[in-house]
């Protein structure tokens, strides 16, 4: 699957910060004021025209999903050394390859 451009990108988060916007019944003035932007700038991310990193945390925050910058970058919950360190110990020895 060919990669999504930035422009595509940008206007897929908008439309889903805004189809979120829009299932909790809330008008764009309304969401602004609570994230404490303005209106124009909720706009803008909303038709992914750009925005400002500030401006997305805001509203992500005041939409009530901070939890979805933890799924950017999940941190890992196993640890392969830990795992090696676990391991039952070696029962055999593999035998050495002869020298011909």
């Amino acid at each position: 699957m060919p990669q999504k451009t930035l422009a595509e990108l940008e206007t897929t988060l908008g439309a889903n910060l805004k189809q979120l916007r829009l299932s909790r019944n809330t008008n764009q003035h309304t969401l602004a004021e609570q994230a404490g932007v303005s209106t124009r700038a909720l706009q803008s991310l909303e038709n992914g025209e750009g925005s400002s990193l500030q401006t997305l945390v805001k509203v992500v925050r005041a939409l009530g999903r901070e939890s979805w910058f933890d799924t950017i970058a999940p941190v890992a919950t196993i640890n392969p050394m830990t795992m090696v360190a676990k391991a039952a110990p070696r029962q055999r020895a593999r035998r050495k390859p002869s020298k011909s």
